[in-house]
């Protein structure tokens, strides 16, 4: 049974609609950025990418990924964003009916297109919020318990 995410770490994730994703194959890393909705439920990243992409390519070959979100500011103090690793996988049945059901209301203008919907299972998600100091981390790990702030 997987734990609850972190209340401040489930905003952040909210409050944001682009993720990068980055991916590797024989040592070469490439990072994409792409349009997410979150399944809170499932606790999983859901993105539509085409198989011709390199970072689909790769991941076929390595399931293992990482990825970020991050909110852009000069001002030091207010400082967020967050960094994940999980696995990459395309979805099926009521999976993939919840993920295209949730991808198309955040998103209408995707139904003019095919979608080719890939979920990210995060196994560990780390949070920066300098709100909370500077520096200041968040964690949440599947299967552990979350809201842990480490220096």
């Amino acid at each position: 049974m997987t734990t609850e995410i972190d209340k401040r770490i489930l905003e952040f994730i909210r409050e944001h609609h682009v993720l990068t994703l980055a991916t590797s194959d024989e040592g070469r890393p490439w990072c994409s950025s792409m349009f997410y909705v979150f399944i809170e439920e499932e606790q999983l990243f859901v993105f539509t990418s085409e198989d011709k992409t390199r970072h689909i390519a790769e991941a076929r070959k390595n399931y293992r990924v990482a990825g970020s979100i991050a909110l852009e500011t000069k001002i030091v103090g207010r400082i967020r964003g967050i960094q994940f690793c999980g696995e990459i996988f395309q979805p099926d049945g009521e999976l993939l009916a919840v993920a295209k059901k949730m991808y198309l209301k955040r998103f209408p203008i995707a139904h003019l297109s095919t979608l080719h919907l890939w979920v990210v299972s995060p196994d560990l998600i780390k949070m920066t919020d300098n709100r909370l100091g500077f520096g200041k981390k968040l964690y949440w790990e599947r299967g552990k318990s979350s809201g842990e702030i480490c220096g």
